[in-house]
Formats: structure tokens, C-alpha cells, sequence
């Protein structure tokens, strides 16, 4: 069930399609579209801050839908004691058993956006061990107390809880720890390198938006679908390297208007808003000032060109191609990806 170490790599021709959404009041109807579109999960994001609560909204969309696969996208379990988590996993696998994957990771947005760096990899491992040895029904120290999923008949499922823990993985410490963890899948940013592409299951986020005829960086809907992908690089340059955003087009004004709304020590709390979500007004102006460069991060490009980014994943062992809609038309965004997805 881990991941496939010493063995030969995974490669499908075609990953299938997903979706990762924030936990929105629209979401419900969203992950039924992408129920009928032949998604085959809806992911969910996990920045409380940011958006609604991932697991109110993943219990929501579990009882209304029949069949999609469920997963958090990702969850950061430093957010919450680890029996809180195991007792949410609990719910949603009653309301949709075999349905649900659980994704932790290091929680790079939802932590700065509360002031927070991410946690350190071994942390994530002491949490996902604790997390998964709950699920099972065994007694588990947390913050030096034993703790135990006590719940009767009735008022949870049985244990073993089995619900796959994947572990969202990036750069060689990442990797190393989904591996000491036997984690049954990963969840990766880009495509993964040739000495990382052994696991069972290999889920790739892209952002990005599907062209059509005639539109380029300036078509507005474009703007609207790609520009948030683009702008959260911006959030992640200013967050990491602070003033090293002014190198990039427009990135000095940017930094200026965050700077005049909020003091330092509190810049946090507007720089990441609407992230891979809308565009705020301050990253509509860094957008435009990027002009064709908003089209060259995630996957933006016409139905043929997505397709075969599709099938260049599944080369890499990507089994899982999970799509990141952005703007006012997520339905529309959803409709044409899982198009490009099925193009021959």
C-alpha cells in the first residue's frame, strides 16, 4: 500500500482528472459538476484563514454526491490536535466510506497566512504517525497524554479507520519523509523528477486555464482564470525573499501598496488573500504589469497543448492530474479542462 520503493516506476499514458476548489458555500454544486464531468476526486483546500472549514466542506460535498473521490488538498495538521483530525476523517469516511484520501502537508499558505512559517518535516512525520496510529485504535501520546478514538457503536465507524494518508512532498526532505512514512501517495507541485517517480499514486497541482480561438494574456476572462495562479508566485517570492519581489514586473509597486495597508508584522494578513482563487486589486496591477507571463506558470494553453501535457505526466509517473480553477467561472473552468483531459 506505501509507496513503491526499489520497484519500477508507475506510468500511465493519460493520469485521470481532478479538481482541488476552496471550501466555498458553492462547493457542493461545483463537485457534483465535476461528479458529472468525470472528475475522479475533488480536493479541498485547507487555509482557514482563507477559506471555509475543509472538513465542514468535505462532509458537505460527501452527502451530496454519489460516487466522486474526496481528499484534502492538503490538510495541515499542525492546525488541529491530532484526534480532532482523526475523529473529522471518522465523519467524512462514515458519510462516504472508501471515498476519502487525506493529504497532509507542511501547510506553507495556511501558516503564513496566520503569521506562521510551515511546520518542519518532522513534525509533519510525528503528526501523520500519531493521526494514523488513531485510525487504527491504538492508544497514541500526544503532548505527553495517551490518547485513544474511544467512540461506541454508533457514534463513529469501527476501527481500523482505513483512509489513505498521503503526504504532500516537495524538494529532498519532503520526499524522504513520504518515504519513511510509507506513504501510499504523494502530491506534488510539478512534474516529478527521474529519481522521484516510484509511487503508487502521484497526484500533480496545476493551475492554469484552457485558451480558446483568439484569446491571449489580454482577454479578460483569461486575466481572471490564469491571474491568480501567476500572482501566487508573487505571494511566495514576498513571502520567502521579501524585497526581492521588485525584480519581477510590477513588483515594486506591489509591494508598496501591501506596505501602505497594513504595518510591518501585519502584511500577512492581506498579501495572500485570494490565493489561486480571484484576483485582488493589488495583484490585478502585477498581473497586467507580467503582460504574457501569466501564461507561462501551470498548464495554460489550448485543448491539444493540456492533452499532451497529460501525457508527458504520465510518463513521469504522474497518476493523477489535479486541476486548479481560478476566477468568477469555475464551472465554466472545470467544463473546459475535463474537455482538454479527453482530448485525443
Amino acid at each position: 500500500m506505501g509507496a513503491r520503493l526499489g520497484r519500477e516506476p508507475v506510468v500511465t499514458a493519460r493520469p485521470a482528472y481532478s479538481c482541488a476548489l476552496p471550501p466555498t458555500v458553492d462547493v457542493v454544486d461545483l463537485a457534483r459538476l465535476a461528479e458529472r464531468l468525470g472528475y475522479r476526486r475533488v480536493w479541498l483546500f485547507d487555509s482557514p484563514a482563507l477559506h471555509g472549514d475543509v472538513w465542514v466542506a468535505l462532509a458537505r460535498v460527501a452527502a451530496g454526491t454519489e460516487r466522486i473521490g474526496l481528499a484534502t488538498g492538503v490538510a495541515v495538521p499542525s492546525l488541529r490536535h491530532p484526534m480532532v483530525t482523526a475523529s473529522a476523517i471518522g465523519s467524512v469516511h462514515e458519510l462516504a466510506p472508501g471515498r476519502l484520501i487525506v493529504a497532509f502537508g507542511t501547510g506553507y499558505t495556511a501558516r503564513h497566512a496566520l503569521g506562521r512559517k510551515p511546520i518542519a518535516w518532522a513534525d509533519l512525520a510525528r503528526q501523520y504517525g500519531q493521526v494514523r496510529a488513531l485510525l487504527k485504535g491504538d492508544v497514541v501520546e500526544v503532548d505527553g497524554r495517551p490518547c485513544q478514538m474511544m467512540h461506541l457503536p454508533g457514534h463513529g465507524p469501527a476501527r481500523p479507520i482505513e483512509v489513505p494518508l498521503w503526504v504532500a512532498a516537495s524538494g529532498p526532505k519532503g520526499f524522504a519523509t513520504a518515504r519513511e512514512l510509507d506513504a501510499p501517495g504523494v502530491v506534488m507541485t510539478a512534474v516529478p523528477p527521474e529519481d522521484d517517480r516510484e509511487w503508487a499514486e502521484c497526484a500533480l497541482l496545476r493551475f492554469g486555464t484552457v485558451l480558446r480561438p483568439g484569446e491571449d494574456h489580454t482577454t479578460s476572462r483569461v486575466v481572471e482564470a490564469a491571474g491568480p495562479g501567476y500572482a501566487s508566485i508573487v505571494h511566495a517570492v514576498w513571502q520567502n525573499a521579501g524585497d526581492a519581489v521588485d525584480a519581477m514586473p510590477g513588483g515594486k509597486e506591489w509591494r508598496a501598496a501591501v506596505e501602505a495597508v497594513r504595518p510591518e508584522g501585519q502584511r500577512h494578513l492581506i498579501a495572500h488573500q485570494g490565493h489561486l482563487s480571484r484576483l485582488t486589486e493589488r495583484d490585478r496591477s502585477i498581473v497586467a504589469a507580467a503582460g504574457p507571463a501569466i501564461l507561462e506558470p501551470g498548464w495554460t494553453g489550448d485543448a491539444a497543448s493540456i492533452a499532451a501535457r497529460f501525457d508527458a505526466a504520465g510518463t513521469a509517473g504522474v497518476t493523477e492530474v489535479v486541476h486548479t480553477p481560478a476566477g468568477p467561472d469555475l464551472a465554466g473552468e472545470l467544463t473546459a479542462f475535463a474537455a482538454a483531459a479527453n482530448t485525443a
